[in-house]
Parts: C-alpha cells; sequence; structure tokens
C-alpha cells in the first residue's frame, strides 16, 4: 500500500486472488488514514521547523496516495510539492516490479499445497499479474522516452479528463460495496491495527531518513 495506496492495494489483491471486502476495507482505511495526514503534516513539519526538502520528502515517502501527497506539497510549498512529488512518483515506478513478485511468490506459494516443489506455469503467474500494470508501466515508458515533451503535455491534459472521470466512478464502485461499520467488527479489527501500526512506523521511520539526507548528508 505504501508504494501509491490505492492502486497497490488493488494489484496486491489480483496477485493473490484476495477477498474483495477486505480489499474494501483496506482501501477505505487508506482514503480515511490519508485525509487528515495530508492536512495536518505540513502543518506539524513547519511547526517543528523542518527544511522544506524534507518535509516534501516526508510527505511524499509517507502519505500512501498521490493526490494527497500533491495536496500535502501544496500546502508545504513549492520546494515541498516538488520534492514530494519526485519521492511518490519515485515509489510508483516500482509497483510494476512489485506486483510480479507478488504474483510468482504468491503462485509458487499455492501451486502446491503438498509443500513439494513444483514448476509454476506461466499461465498461473499471468493470470494472477494484474494487468493494468502494464499499461501504466507501458504509459509511463511511452510518455516519458518516445513522445515529444510538448505533445505529451497536449495530450496528457486531454487523458487526464478521462482519467479522471473512470478515477471517480472506480471509487464510487468502492464506495458502494463499503460500510464503514464493518471496519469495527472483529475480523477486521487486526487489519485494521496491522495498517495503523505500521503507518505509525513508517511516519516516524520516513522522517529520520528524509532528516537524514536531505538535512545533514545533502
Amino acid at each position: 500500500v505504501s508504494i501509491c495506496g490505492v492502486s497497490a492495494a488493488i494489484a496486491t489483491a489480483g496477485a493473490i486472488n484476495g477477498d474483495k471486502k477486505k480489499l474494501s476495507v483496506i482501501i477505505s482505511l487508506v482514503l480515511i488514514v490519508a485525509i487528515p495526514m495530508m492536512i495536518f503534516m505540513p502543518v506539524i513539519a513547519k511547526w517543528i521547523g523542518l527544511p522544506d526538502e524534507v518535509t516534501g520528502a516526508w510527505l511524499g515517502g509517507t502519505i500512501d496516495t498521490t493526490g494527497a501527497v500533491v495536496g500535502a506539497g501544496t500546502i508545504a510549498g513549492e520546494t515541498g510539492l516538488k520534492y514530494a512529488t519526485i519521492v511518490k512518483f519515485s515509489q510508483n515506478v516500482l509497483l510494476g516490479l512489485a506486483a510480479f513478485a507478488i504474483s510468482v511468490f504468491w503462485a509458487y506459494r499455492n501451486h502446491n499445497g503438498s509443500g513439494k516443489r513444483e514448476r509454476v506455469p506461466l499461465r498461473i503467474i499471468w493470470e494472477r499479474f494484474p494487468k493494468f500494470v502494464l499499461g501504466f508501466m507501458a504509459a509511463s515508458l511511452l510518455f516519458s522516452f518516445f513522445i515529444d515533451k510538448e505533445l505529451a503535455a497536449t495530450s496528457g491534459k486531454m487523458l487526464k479528463s478521462f482519467s479522471g472521470f473512470w478515477f471517480n466512478m472506480a471509487f464510487i464502485s468502492i464506495g458502494i460495496e463499503t460500510r464503514f461499520s464493518d471496519l469495527g467488527k472483529a475480523e477486521n479489527k487486526r487489519p485494521v491495527y496491522s495498517f495503523l501500526i505500521a503507518q505509525g512506523f513508517n511516519i516516524v521511520f520516513t522522517l529520520i531518513v528524509s532528516y537524514l539526507l536531505f538535512s545533514i548528508m545533502f
């Protein structure tokens, strides 16, 4: 989830054939936690006197969703936004590698229940691999290396409207299946606690690393 929030959660759930209801719970958690983090983390960073570079790296490395990172970076200022987006987009690039690694690992883990080592057909790995990641990687490579910058900027604006529409439709669909009351149910408490504990650790650890890298070492 820390790679790029909702997209990473969907990719992972597809790779392991995860429960859709649990996926909805995780997505709800990501969105619920991202909103206060987006608002309060830039304020806290200014309050404790962090340099803008450290603030941006902290925001980009901690907040799970790209949109919330941009929002928090905007609150932090121009330099903070720059560093936040660089760090977050660097994480997003890892989505393809992470999805492939999880697909392979889970396919080998579940292919043979007897525990014997057996070669896993590529078909099983392909079935588990989330296909939208391929589109993400292809579009990133195409617009980064093969399309003129002006054309990329023009077409990017047009495509962004389509992206926004389908992104909104996806969240509406998730919202229809999600009930916040489910977060308090016994079977969902462990994922909720795990997420909150991991997020708390991530906030502290990323702050330390960001301060070391952008304030002391460079």
